[in-house]
């Protein structure tokens, strides 16, 4: 299906960002996975050719376009290269806005220019052993000292856990009220930072995943964003963006499993026809291109709607938990109609199926999603 959203520069964009993965991430993919992290270079390689927060102002080192179109772009590029590992539209989409939205020009300015370089990496912790969906079971405390923070607690499942230099981390800064958050910028190097060892996924090998460790961290008053007691406000305004750009990574990923499978089943041969002229393969990938095409369509339009002001999380919601489905549905197919090969992990569908099944769970379950949407419906 041809698409109209993206006019000249994004068409430029995205063949430059394309031509850059091509180079720089795809030749190493297996190389990553194997180290199970993806090396700070491509990073810094990625600052230099401006594909790390375009949205900054020229002031804070950035390109100053403030279109969503070319953070969506990056998103579904990175699905559609196969590299799970290598996210900057998490270092993008996700993280840096907290900072560029709501902190001070201090905070600005100490850590957007290097986040826009590549030399800062950029990650949030905000999931807990015992908080993960539901931020009001949060236990991570920031205790007002005066002239600092002290903050204790800890986090899991963080990506970018172990490469990150730069942490936006949720903390209560009052025990008595559930929502009571605050949002502070932490520094990896610091005094009684800890990070934990790197976790062992299911899938997305290449990303590196991590328990976080704070204990008695003295954060700088300076070092909170915005206001105290409303990080869960900035969270919660944040999510539209958040889950709409992980709905562009589902429909680039679920892209690549269909171009995977769909070249599988045009060479292989069985019972002297190729798989691809069988009528079971042509409804199934018939089915896969229609939902995926309905998918796009969807994003496409949501991107539009969030250039002109309109962020929709409850819209949102709607394509992170469409998109994730689909995604893990092509993966499934495509591992089915590659037979005994799709289950070997020397074909890149075998990963897809492994990397995808996150996508349900991360920046929001597909209950949680569904939940959303049915208190939409009746409220």
């Amino acid at each position: 299906m041809k698409r109209y959203c993206y006019e000249h520069e994004h068409l430029m964009f995205q063949e430059a960002f394309r031509a850059f993965l091509q180079q720089e991430v795809v030749p190493f993919r297996d190389e990553w996975r194997e180290a199970g992290i993806v090396p700070r270079e491509v990073y810094l390689k990625a600052g230099e050719h401006g594909f790390l927060i375009p949205q900054a102002p020229e002031s804070l080192g950035g390109i100053g376009i403030d279109d969503f179109r070319f953070q969506q772009i990056v998103a579904e590029e990175i699905g559609f290269c196969g590299e799970t590992g290598f996210m900057p539209q998490l270092h993008t989409t996700m993280v840096a806005p907290y900072i560029l939205n709501h902190g001070s020009n201090e905070l600005k300015q100490k850590y957007i220019p290097k986040a826009v370089s590549g030399e800062y990496i950029l990650a949030v912790a905000m999931t807990e052993p015992d908080a993960g969906s539901d931020l009001s079971g949060m236990r991570s405390s920031a205790v007002d000292m005066g002239d600092y923070y002290l903050l204790n607690g800890t986090k899991t499942y963080i990506s970018n856990g172990i490469c990150g230099d730069i942490f936006v981390v949720a903390a209560r800064t009052n025990p008595e009220k559930p929502h009571a958050i605050s949002l502070f910028v932490v520094e990896g190097d610091w005094q009684g930072f800890r990070r934990g060892v790197k976790l062992n996924k299911m899938g997305m090998k290449s990303q590196d995943t991590a328990e976080l460790f704070f204990d008695n961290i003295k954060v700088p008053k300076e070092n909170l964003i915005g206001e105290e007691g409303q990080g869960f406000k900035y969270l919660m305004g944040g999510l539209a963006k958040e889950r709409l750009i992980c709905a562009a990574w589902n429909t680039g990923t679920a892209e690549y499993a269909f171009e995977l499978t769909k070249e599988f089943v045009c060479e292989r041969k069985v019972f002297g026809k190729y798989l691809s002229e069988m009528q079971n393969t042509q409804f199934k990938m018939a089915e896969l291109r229609a939902r995926f095409d309905m998918a796009q369509a969807f994003v496409d339009t949501l991107v539009a709607n969030i250039n002109r002001g309109d962020y929709d999380s409850v819209a949102a919601s709607k394509a992170k938990l469409l998109s994730s489905e689909l995604l893990c549905d092509t993966a499934d197919e495509g591992v089915q109609l590659h037979g005994g090969a799709g289950y070997m992990d020397e074909y890149p569908i075998s990963r897809v199926y492994t990397d995808s099944r996150i996508t349900r769970i991360f920046a929001g379950t597909s209950e949680i999603m569904k939940l959303i949407i049915a208190r939409s419906i009746f409220e």
